[in-house]
């Protein structure tokens, strides 16, 4: 199963919590409940974490095995493709669509940040787009 495939409102509307839970669990491909509510800030109550688990496994996004009496909860998903659906979501939201916008936003914000390894990165994305636009387009 793709994150394409998975119920496309469930997957886009994550809860806060919800999304620290994804975050701890991409960042270590399985957690236990209480390794969860270990590895999030603030965490709230154990039954708490288990009923968030429970929801993101209903919603298709997390799945679970037994591992004797616990379960041991992994995303459904690669950390890649729910990067993409947020970052499509997140463009149609606040930027219309538009990637230009988008890229023009954060280069605002992060301008003085840049190190010339990542203008250089930079470039050679936007370099990369240019030809496959060319050869799209048949010129």
């Amino acid at each position: 199963m793709t994150f394409d495939d998975l119920d496309k409102s469930a997957a886009a509307q994550l809860s806060r919590r919800e999304r620290q839970i994804m975050d701890a669990l991409f960042e270590a491909g399985e957690l236990s409940a209480q390794d969860v509510r270990t590895a999030i800030p603030d965490a709230p109550s154990y039954s708490a974490v288990r009923s968030l688990l429970a929801k993101l496994v209903e919603k298709k996004i997390v799945d679970f095995r037994e591992d004797g009496p616990r379960y041991i909860y992994f995303p459904v998903v690669a950390q890649e493709e729910a990067r993409a659906s947020a970052l499509q979501k997140l463009l149609k939201t606040f930027f219309g669509g538009s990637t230009t916008a988008a890229v023009n936003a954060l280069l605002g914000m992060q301008r003085d940040k840049l190190d010339a390894d990542e203008v250089r990165q930079l470039q050679e994305a936007i370099d990369a787009a240019a030809r496959d636009e060319k050869s799209s387009s048949g010129h």
